[in-house]
């Protein structure tokens, strides 16, 4: 399993729930066990820059892969891309 995990900021003048919510998109892509978008608490005691945060679970790099293929990917990504400061992304395998 295949766990990727993206953290976003948002620019400034830009509404979070907006972003947010357009990134909730990404869920229609069929290929994800498990798929996430929410809002950062922002109650860490040294760092809360980060607005929005993405987590989903891939059977596999071939699901991993198909996911990022999908057209509601590409669409989502032109979508958000203007709207977002930065972008970290992991992806890692689940256990190790």
């Amino acid at each position: 399993m295949i766990r990727h995990i993206v953290f976003f900021t948002v620019k400034p003048g830009q509404d979070v729930e907006t972003v947010r919510r357009l990134l909730t998109r990404l869920g229609d892509i069929p290929h994800s066990s498990v798929f996430e978008v929410a809002a950062n608490r922002k109650i860490d005691l040294y760092a809360n820059e980060i607005d929005i945060v993405v987590y989903a679970e891939f059977a596999d790099e071939a699901a991993f892969a198909a996911f990022k293929a999908d057209p509601i990917y590409a669409e989502t990504t032109a979508t958000v891309r203007p709207l977002r400061e930065l972008r970290f992304a992991a992806d890692f395998p689940a256990g190790g």
